[in-house]
């Protein structure tokens, strides 16, 4: 206590190891007070502009990489229809098939091949049937530009078609329009159970690492890079509590895409070509077969799928 009889809890008390009275501290807090919010001002002022200049550079490189990359001149080909277990298709006879469909984005839509048997909801609808020996009916609703906020409709028509079992590869256009992680993983949650309780077997390919997109320049590449990461492993999460099979692109595809560009990346440089897509459809297919019931697990490696 100090000779006035209120207690020196003030920080300069501390700060002076209690050799002054309470005028004095109170004097000195007020000093010390004074200088640190000038300083804290200096500081946010500074912490500001560089903020501000970061985010100028991050906006002049995303719409630097939009006009680099492009628009799409047309719509990826579509070859919907039933495969038979020979490789053949699509067909229109044969026993009643396995519904397999796709859901999802530009590159679940098969954007950057060039002809129909390219495409990524073929290699899967005959990798199915292959492994199953039936035929596979192959729905694609996927669509160029989709954020999972347009999944709802697509998942709608999945299962208004009595769809089997569905690949969802979803997220990279949620990391380019900025949507939140929360907000992403939570519409994507909702549209696996919709589908889970249809008696869907599901499987989500999650988002791909953004680091593999050399169009878009640093530092711009590193933040988007940093945000897909986090968003493929909180869809992973949240896929696999859902009820979902899960294959972490990330992982799995992306390291390969980051060292062989020239050679997986069709010619916008941002979406797959064919090889690309036959390398993901590989990786993919163990957890398709899982979903749908051929195999009774998709982890024969362990590591790729759950």
């Amino acid at each position: 206590m100090s000779q006035s009889g209120r207690g020196v809890s003030n920080p300069s008390y501390a700060l002076m190891q209690g050799e002054v009275h309470v005028n004095d501290a109170e004097g000195s807090w007020a000093m010390v007070t004074q200088r640190g919010t000038r300083n804290m001002m200096l500081f946010a002022g500074a912490l500001g502009g560089i903020v501000a200049g970061a985010y100028g550079v991050i906006t002049h490189q995303s719409n630097l990489a939009r006009e680099i990359i492009g628009l799409p001149e047309s719509d990826p080909p579509r070859a919907d229809g039933v495969y038979l277990p020979d490789g053949s298709g699509p067909v229109s006879r044969g026993e009643r098939p396995l519904r397999f469909a796709m859901l999802g984005d530009s590159m679940a839509a098969g954007l950057g091949v060039d002809t129909p048997d390219q495409l990524p909801a073929v290699m899967s609808a005959k990798g199915l049937s292959e492994e199953s020996g039936r035929p596979v009916r192959c729905n694609t609703y996927a669509v160029v530009g989709a954020t999972t906020a347009d999944l709802a409709a697509q998942v709608t028509a999945a299962i208004s078609d009595g769809t089997d079992v569905a690949l969802v590869i979803i997220g990279g256009n949620d990391v380019t329009s900025r949507m939140t992680i929360g907000s992403s993983v939570n519409l994507l949650t909702a549209q696996i159970r919709r589908l889970r309780r249809a008696g869907i077997g599901v499987v989500v390919g999650t988002c791909p690492d953004m680091a593999a997109i050399k169009p878009i320049p640093q530092p711009l590449r590193t933040v988007a890079s940093t945000w897909s990461l986090a968003l493929a492993k909180a869809q992973r999460t949240a896929a696999q509590q859902a009820g979902a099979h899960t294959v972490l692109l990330s992982e799995v595809i992306s390291p390969e895409f980051v060292q062989r560009a020239d050679e997986l990346f069709s010619g916008d440089h941002f979406h797959p070509n064919a090889i690309g897509y036959e390398g993901a459809c590989a990786v993919m297919l163990p957890a398709l077969c899982a979903a749908a019931g051929i195999w009774r697990s998709a982890s024969r490696s362990g590591m790729l799928y759950s």
